[in-house]
């Protein structure tokens, strides 16, 4: 027994002995990593790494850049078959072109006015020529543009796409997702209908809990936040939804987070195929392209 006992312990020395090896060499790895923060992961994941200049880096180069080369080179076939992506990237994108278009189209027919806002919408869905059925796209291409966000997003996450090397693109998707929340949340605004008031009333109401920002939020007092400055205050532009409300949903929704939107698609796109493209299973080998060994 008192041997058993003996080989126990020696056991569990070394395993502790060994802990402590892998927690130092950890520690001298994050050590070296703040000398050297250009040589980590997430630098590489975020930055643009300058390759040799070798005949092949070169190719490699030009054959990763969007601009150059439009169309990768090679891609997974199982990596980009719809039962593995569902196509909800694509898609997304096709519905956010729409919605720019439909939406420069309204802003013909759209005073952003108390006055005139909602006799803007009445004209529009009862004098205009196809303007209901105009309007009616903007609204429903919005709300299946927040339903394929969502699955994609969904999607990336049941297939692990976001692990190294694209933790960052998942972090640039998660901003294109509340980016595209927020477009659906200004829009609502912009009739200046009964729905789009109380709607913008109980979600602004929820701002001033914002920690922080809001004067009602974890933080606010301390950070000197009021009901005349915080982030409620300067979403409406007053203390109520009036005029300056609409106003600035009407910035926010068609100048502001439209621009942004575009410009972090662009980083997106890029970064796909700069982490190698679309994430997938390993390639698979179909039956008919198995050629027979010669006897």
């Amino acid at each position: 027994m008192p041997e058993e006992k003996d080989t126990g312990d020696s056991k569990r020395g070394l395993l502790g002995m060994f802990d402590t090896k892998v927690v130092q060499q950890k520690a001298n790895e994050d050590l070296e990593a703040l000398k050297k923060p250009t040589k980590t992961e997430l630098y590489k994941s975020v930055f643009r790494v300058k390759h040799d200049d070798s005949p092949r880096s070169r190719t490699l180069g030009v054959l990763s850049n969007v601009f150059l080369h439009l169309h990768p080179a090679k891609i997974n076939r199982d990596a980009v078959a719809y039962n593995y992506t569902w196509g909800m990237g694509g898609i997304s994108f096709y519905l956010f072109v729409v919605l720019t278009w439909t939406g420069v189209l309204l802003m013909f027919y759209y005073h952003p006015t108390k006055v005139q806002a909602f006799r803007d919408i009445l004209y529009l869905e009862h004098d205009v020529p196809f303007g209901k059925l105009l309007r009616n796209m903007h609204r429903w291409t919005a709300h299946a543009m927040i339903l394929t966000v969502w699955l994609h997003m969904f999607r990336v996450f049941l297939t692990g796409s976001y692990k190294k090397p694209r933790q960052f693109n998942w972090a640039v998707g998660v901003i294109l997702l509340v980016l595209t929340l927020l477009l659906s949340f200004t829009g609502y605004l912009l009739p200046d209908d009964q729905l789009g008031f109380w709607a913008v009333t109980v979600g602004t109401n929820m701002a001033r809990a914002t920690p922080i920002l809001g004067h009602e939020g974890p933080f606010g007092p301390q950070f000197g936040m009021t009901p005349f400055n915080d982030v409620r205050f300067a979403l409406l532009g007053g203390s109520i939804v009036d005029a300056n409300a609409l106003l600035r949903a009407y910035i926010w929704h068609c100048v502001a987070i439209p621009g942004f939107a575009a410009t972090f698609m662009i980083v997106h796109f890029w970064r796909i195929r700069k982490d190698g493209g679309i994430s997938g299973p390993s390639p698979m080998m179909l039956e008919s392209e198995i050629k027979n060994p010669r006897r």
